[in-house]
């Protein structure tokens, strides 16, 4: 278990932070804002989190949320260990690794959902109800988090599960928009060239 006494302690004042393994690399590397893009889509779910609470509805979206933050954390503590092995060769302890069941229980949950949605004619604009709205944030900042981790995979070993866990958590948050919209009632439909018309 993590036990924090200290926030502060100026470790990172120079630019520098530690990894799970002990390194100190720069805050600006590959891997430190593939990091920072998945805590930053963390907190855009803790907001969504807040808003389903705040309408007092969907208490299912807000248990998926909750199951899905804690991943997030467990996909930064995976990109926080470079490598993709899941035992560490030196002290032969597992690491925590991102693994496909959990990209497998969010495929099981989108096609649970979408089920229950009518079928799309067109694209749909971002908005609608303020919870759909910041699951489409949410969905966006994902997607930015996925395009960090599949940089960082073209320059250094990457968990694949990772970016697999990405790709079908944005889908997720689509179809949980779609939800959030009244089963789709309240989403607007993208008009191609609709702002020239009229």
């Amino acid at each position: 278990m993590v036990r924090l006494d200290r926030i502060t302690t100026r470790g990172g004042d120079a630019g520098e932070t530690s990894l799970g393994e002990g390194s100190r690399v720069r805050k600006d590397t590959a891997r430190i804002e593939a990091i920072g893009a998945v805590d930053e889509a963390n907190a855009a779910l803790g907001l969504l989190r807040a808003q389903i609470a705040a309408a007092g509805a969907d208490a299912e979206a807000d248990a998926m949320l909750a199951r899905i933050q804690n991943d997030l954390f467990d996909l930064g503590a995976d990109l926080c260990v470079p490598g993709a092995e899941a035992t560490d060769a030196r002290t032969g302890r597992t690491r925590l690794r991102v693994s496909d069941a959990q990209s497998a229980r969010l495929e099981a949950e989108i096609a649970a959902m979408n089920a229950a949605l009518p079928p799309l004619a067109s694209f749909v604009l971002p908005g609608g109800s303020l919870a759909a709205a910041q699951a489409h944030v949410a969905r966006a900042v994902v997607r930015r988090a996925e395009r960090r981790a599949v940089r960082l995979a073209a320059e250094e070993t990457v968990n694949p599960a990772v970016i697999r866990y990405l790709n079908r958590l944005s889908d997720h948050l689509f179809v949980l928009a779609r939800r959030l919209n009244r089963n789709g009632a309240g989403e607007a439909l993208w008009v191609p060239g609709g702002a020239r018309q009229g």
